[in-house]
């Protein structure tokens, strides 16, 4: 099997602006991204580093006619989805990659019942009748835990963990090979948190699919993932297996995510916060997008971008610490 088709989804030099009356806005910026079949990437960031973008762009739901995929390319198992039109998309999204969206509060209908809505995916994709997609509806609930006969409710009768759960029974109804969690528990709290993580990583391992997930809580990604990709400003800072990154931390800003973590060891250690705002993607900086928070930062981090230096075949940074000219200066220097 050639690398390509062992992986589920393949995105290459990935940009997207979107376009308003003041300003071009880069949300994106020439990312890289890849899961391999039957593994779970996780993306990282804070709130505005391109993660919910990202996703968006692999299902082609960017806002228009603002957002704007200028370049790059989406292979999904194999096929670049920006090729695709908008009714070959169509019977993609939901079958073959579906997305878990950030708040189920606002993902249902108020006024259908939650059977009916999951029935409609159903409906779409596998050309059932009404009474077998409402049937197959109901086998999806008791997948995810609830009761079938409790179908014929509407949303507001459920809670926000049993939202969430019909949220993912309507993603998983037609078996896809890849789901997008996007902060699929940021509305819930932390035991239904808990249940929600482990059903669904029963269920990715049932449906033998591919995920993304997306988060800023370094737990979850310690629960779920195989591997993570940090991203920061559009572009992922670094990548590597769950162990690299976790016990061979390198960019500064996963080092200051991880920082920003209470210490269960020491309760009286203070949190160390990362200094700043993340960088207006308006108006990004000319060299390092991290360079005005990291402490590291250096002249040359200001004016140059930094390329990508690997420390394994699966584990890579970018950022100008690591860059094979500067690691053999300060071995000179340390040695002087």
């Amino acid at each position: 099997m050639s690398e390509q088709t062992s992986l589920a989804l393949d995105i290459q030099n990935l940009t997207v602006e979107f376009h308003t009356m003041d300003d071009v806005v880069h949300a994106v910026n020439g990312l890289d991204l890849s899961i391999k079949k039957g593994q779970t990437l996780g993306l990282v960031g804070e709130t505005g580093a391109g993660k919910t973008t990202t996703a968006l762009s692999v299902l082609r739901l960017l806002a228009k006619p603002a957002g704007r995929i200028i370049s790059g390319s989406i292979l999904l198992d194999g096929e670049d989805i920006l090729n695709k039109t908008e009714q070959e998309m169509g019977k993609i999204r939901g079958q073959q990659v579906s997305m878990i969206f950030q708040d189920p509060m606002t993902s249902l209908n108020p006024v259908r019942t939650v059977e009916e809505q999951i029935a409609e995916v159903i409906q779409h994709h596998k050309k059932l009748d009404k009474k077998a997609s409402l049937a197959e509806a109901r086998k999806m609930l008791e997948t995810v835990g609830i009761p079938g006969e409790r179908g014929e409710e509407y949303p507001h009768q459920f809670s926000g963990g049993m939202k969430q759960r019909v949220v993912i029974a309507m993603a998983l109804a037609c078996s896809p090979q890849l789901l997008i969690a996007d902060e699929p528990t940021t509305a819930l709290d932390v035991t239904i948190q808990a249940q929600v993580l482990e059903m669904m990583r029963g269920l990715k391992k049932q449906y033998n699919m591919s995920m993304l997930m997306i988060t800023h809580d370094l737990g979850i990604v310690a629960e779920t993932c195989d591997e993570v990709a940090i991203i920061y400003a559009g572009q992922v800072v670094e990548r590597g297996t769950l162990e690299d990154i976790f016990l061979h931390t390198r960019h500064p800003y996963t080092k200051g995510l991880f920082d920003s973590l209470p210490n269960l060891e020491d309760r009286k250690a203070r949190l160390k916060p990362i200094p700043g705002l993340m960088p207006d993607p308006a108006h990004l900086p000319e060299g390092c997008p991290f360079a005005p928070r990291c402490a590291y930062a250096t002249e040359q981090c200001q004016k140059e971008k930094p390329c990508r230096t690997y420390r394994t075949a699966d584990h890579y940074v970018e950022c100008h610490l690591y860059n094979e000219q500067n690691i053999q200066e300060q071995r000179l220097v340390n040695e002087a």
